[in-house]
């Protein structure tokens, strides 16, 4: 997550609904995937390897930021949770890139530097925004290069020297809307008359609980079969 989202939310981020429904994909994207220490690269506040922790996925995890002010650790439900601006080697077996490739200039060599440490047989689980057509404020202000489609990830992934596992999208159920909106604004953007703003916002509690239940039925129906449409794209690799 990018640590501009989490000053906006601060502590009510963890039951925001966008992020309760996307650690729920990831953990289900998983599957039966558990490691002894994740590394979860970009990782801001750490959401996501607290959730894995939270869940048993985990043992232990490692949060790598350059945007820290200070290297430490905690502790996330009994488990070790470190916080690095930066990491030497990568023995973990399990790394999250969750929304963080769409942030560097050239996502193929990142992804590689990453990669050329793992042992044989490690997995990077890769969330990135999806659809070009769907760049909007939202994007510019989190300082985003691009957006992607699947074929694109897996391209990135495969030049990287990972095999792909799979890809699928999520947050399709909101692809229509968010796409009705976005299309509208284009012009102005391209016009330059289009704040650069975060989308993401606190909801009324009553309209939060109904997008995590909304998603909670895309999680379990269509997102499995989900090659299509949505507003991010999931994709499991491992290193050969």
């Amino acid at each position: 997550m990018d640590l501009k989202e989490e000053d906006i939310l601060a502590d009510a981020i963890h039951g925001h609904w966008y992020y309760v429904s996307k650690g729920r994909a990831m953990r289900r994207f998983l599957g039966g995937v558990k490691a002894e220490t994740v590394l979860d690269v970009g990782a801001g506040s750490g959401i996501f390897s607290r959730q894995l922790l939270d869940h048993g996925m985990a043992d232990a995890a490692v949060c790598v930021d350059p945007g820290y002010n200070r290297e430490h650790t905690e502790s996330q439900n009994g488990k070790p949770l470190a916080f690095v601006c930066a990491v030497d080697s990568v023995p973990q077996r399990l790394v999250l890139m969750m929304d963080v490739l769409e942030h560097v200039d050239d996502d193929v060599t990142f992804l590689k530097e990453y990669a050329v440490r793992m042992p044989a047989g490690g997995q990077v689980l890769i969330t990135v925004p999806a659809f070009q057509f769907l760049w909007s404020g939202h994007d510019v202000f989190l300082e985003h290069r691009r957006r992607y489609t699947a074929a694109m990830i897996e391209d990135t992934v495969r030049k990287a020297g990972l095999e792909v596992v799979k890809t699928r999208y999520f947050f399709g159920f909101l692809f229509s809307v968010v796409a009705a909106i976005r299309l509208m604004k284009a012009k102005k953007l391209k016009k330059g008359t289009i704040e650069a703003r975060s989308e993401l916002k606190l909801y009324p509690d009553l309209l939060n609980k109904t997008l995590i239940a909304m998603h909670d039925f895309e999680r379990l129906t269509v997102f499995p079969l989900n090659k299509m449409v949505g507003l991010s794209v999931f994709c499991l690799c491992r290193k050969p």
